[in-house]
């Protein structure tokens, strides 16, 4: 059976009519059964269910507000329902009172789907997945874009979807939301754009008051980044760190690997040059699914591919190497330097997605070669976040961002909404 579900896999890849049909198909079989499983299920006013990155990981703006109920006890009648594809790496968050982990799929997810008053997810939702009417749906996103997203899109034809088929998943998406999470007045007017809001009234929707994501980065103790350091087993470590994330390209994908890195960098040179003081926390997109042989630099580049959240690597991180991942904005809040390595500039500026921003408001230098890379690590300025354009980035795109952004949004999506119902 699992033989003829790959080749029809295989087969509707290659055929964009046939793989809509599969889709439309699959997605209407999934809807029926979870309005079947979710019949009768009484909603509880409170309950709430947790999702980053479709399971992934336990990270981002809905772990910022988890964490912040669990610690407060306003919310200690509350449950809470994390989500995850592999539950058993996540149990340990059982030993907070009224938490429970599921696995995505489960009898069990289907049943809290139904019954939790409140989704809080970062992520696009499956198609068949629809709220009840007396559900909030809370979209807290996953960035400050810098790539055009969904209804914005102008050309976006790949092996796997074609622009028509990300606009109709938007549109069906932004039909669910209760409530959108935005960190500033640019990304506002960007997801209501990308998702249609206004068109189909849902402008009032947005929520912005900065990411709760980000409430980490002005909050955070030295005891965090100690522990951070021995998770990574660089507790002893002298070297300055930089943190190497660059995004994935969505037109460099082949058939059984997924999306793949290209090595652009050549870390022999790198650990030649700067080895003795610096070492390189390497973080690929999670899209990337082809392997990359850290052996050959042991002890000088390092897989975090698989640190959850990024946060840790941020406040650990003395410089930040990215490209068009929308990472930078929330780097910015630390004030420190960061080198965009755009090697490909032209082509993905020509031919992928396009940018939301002028590249010329960026918090740092963009550089195409590795040699004016390694120049600018040379001379970096450790004291860049004071400068003038530094500042004013951040007053554009990060002035919400303050360490009690989950504070506020819990205020507006939750209580507020207790209040009203009562």
């Amino acid at each position: 059976m699992s033989k003829i579900r790959n080749i029809a896999i295989n087969v509707s890849k290659k055929n964009v009519a046939l793989r809509k049909i599969i889709r439309s198909f699959n997605s209407f079989i999934r809807k029926i059964n979870y309005k079947i499983s979710s019949f009768g299920v009484k909603v509880d006013e409170k309950t709430l269910l947790f999702c980053c990155f479709n399971g992934k990981s336990y990270s981002c703006s809905p772990k910022a507000i988890y964490e912040y109920m669990i610690n407060n006890d306003e919310f200690k009648d509350y449950k809470f329902i994390w989500a995850f594809l592999d539950e058993k790496k996540y149990k340990n968050l059982e030993k907070n009172k009224n938490t429970s982990v599921v696995k995505i799929g489960a009898k069990e997810y289907k049943k809290y789907l139904a019954k939790a008053k409140y989704w809080i997810f970062n992520y696009k939702i499956p198609d068949f997945l629809y709220p009840k009417k007396n559900q909030i749906f809370v979209q807290c996103w996953h960035g400050t874009p810098l790539k055009r997203l969904g209804c914005d899109l102008e050309h976006f034809d790949n092996v796997l979807n074609t622009i028509d088929g990300i606009k109709k998943r938007y549109k069906i998406e932004a039909s669910k939301f209760t409530y959108f999470i935005s960190p500033s007045k640019f990304a506002s007017e960007k997801f209501i754009s990308a998702w249609n809001l206004k068109e189909i009234g849902k402008k009032n929707i947005i929520v912005e008051e900065g990411y709760p994501r980000n409430d980490f980065l002005f909050n955070y103790k030295e005891k965090d980044v100690q522990q951070i350091r021995k998770k990574l087993g660089i507790e002893n470590d002298n070297r300055k760190i930089i943190l190497y994330a660059p995004t994935y390209r969505s037109d460099q994908h082949q058939t059984g690997l997924g999306y793949v890195y290209k090595e652009e960098i050549d870390f022999k040179k790198m650990e030649e040059k700067f080895g003795k003081e610096y070492l390189i926390l390497f973080r690929p997109h999670y899209f990337i699914a082809n392997s990359f042989d850290f052996d050959k630099y042991k002890g000088f580049v390092y897989n975090v591919a698989n640190i959850d959240d990024i946060n840790e690597l941020y406040i650990i991180s003395d410089i930040l190497i990215t490209d068009y991942s929308s990472v930078f904005f929330d780097y910015a809040n630390l004030k420190r330097p960061m080198i965009f390595f755009m090697y490909d500039l032209e082509h993905y500026k020509n031919e992928s997605n396009g940018f939301y921003i002028d590249l010329n408001e960026l918090p740092g230098p963009i550089v195409e070669t590795q040699e004016d890379l390694e120049k600018l690590i040379e001379d970096v300025d450790f004291n860049i976040g004071s400068s003038k354009k530094y500042k004013e980035f951040n007053e554009k795109y990060n002035y919400l961002d303050d360490g009690n952004a989950s504070k506020r949004v819990i205020e507006k999506v939750i209580l507020e909404m207790e209040k009203v119902e009562k």
